[in-house]
């Protein structure tokens, strides 16, 4: 009996799985048109989205990208604007320095007379420095026929003043005649203003005697008879100097000491020839009274 119970289960339980494989193939066989038609319309529509993403995904993180360099550079170019205007500085800073040590040897030279340090603060031609104003005036004991020199030697008069102003006419202005000498020789000369003569950067000598022993780079200083420049300053240096037969006398140029393209500090001689002349008459009458 038993026997027969195990048969007959083993042949239930072999239909059972004959009836499995054929539902499972019949299963198959019915859903694969369907799986078919609905990859047909899926799978393109996938790779539609699939390809939409990543090109949006692409755009967002070079947006992200492009952001984030323009903040960098806004950073960066932020850092480049002080670091160049630090640069700036420091470089006006050196050279306003050397130009007051240059000043300061200049003042140096001329220790016999006082003087007062002024800053150029405008000027009445494009070109050059021929008529300017300082930023010191009556109050800081400036006057007028008060001599100026800038570094290398002399610039200008002092020809009006105010409150804390003054002006200023240089040598090279056309109205301007300086009594002046040969350092060497002590023979007198006259340099004349000339602003289209300047144009080649040098100016005329003039009222020299014929014998007089003046050289071509001799150097060229105010002289004792001049009836406002203080004696002395280094005018500029004598060039071309020839013999007019005409006129019996010499005649030449000279290269000025000083840069009249580019004035930003001056030293005025608070010294007058006339307030030295007074005060050397003042004590000869004095002596005399003795």
């Amino acid at each position: 009996m038993e026997g027969r119970k195990s048969k007959y289960i083993f042949i239930i339980l072999t239909v059972l799985c004959v009836m499995m494989v054929v539902l499972s193939s019949i299963k198959d066989g019915l859903m694969n048109p369907l799986r078919n038609a609905v990859g047909t319309v899926l799978v393109p529509m996938q790779t539609g989205v699939n390809r939409v993403g990543r090109g949006l995904y692409s755009h967002w993180e070079k947006h992200k990208s492009l952001v984030e360099a323009e903040e960098e550079n806004t950073k960066l170019q932020a850092k480049i604007d002080t670091l160049t205007e630090e640069n700036n500085i420091l470089k006006q800073n050196e050279e306003e320095l050397r130009r007051l040590r240059e000043l300061y040897a200049l003042d140096q030279d001329y220790l016999q007379y006082k003087k007062v340090a002024a800053r150029v603060i405008a000027k009445d031609s494009e070109n050059w420095f021929q008529v300017f104003r300082i930023d010191k005036g009556s109050k800081d004991g400036i006057k007028v026929d008060q001599n100026v020199m800038a570094k290398g030697g002399l610039v200008g008069i002092v020809t009006d003043v105010g409150l804390n102003y003054a002006t200023v006419r240089s040598i090279i202005d056309d109205e301007s005649r300086v009594s002046c000498m040969g350092i060497q020789s002590s023979d007198t000369c006259i340099v004349a203003g000339d602003l289209k003569l300047y144009e080649e950067g040098r100016l005329r000598i003039s009222n020299m005697k014929k014998d007089a022993v003046i050289q071509d780079g001799d150097r060229i200083v105010t002289s004792n008879i001049s009836s406002k420049f203080l004696p002395g300053i280094l005018v500029g240096f004598a060039i071309d100097i020839q013999v007019d037969e005409k006129r019996l006398m010499k005649n030449g140029y000279l290269i000025p000491a000083a840069d009249f393209t580019n004035l930003q500090e001056v030293l005025v001689l608070t010294d007058r020839k006339d307030d030295r002349f007074q005060k050397a008459s003042s004590s000869q009458l004095e002596q005399k009274g003795e």
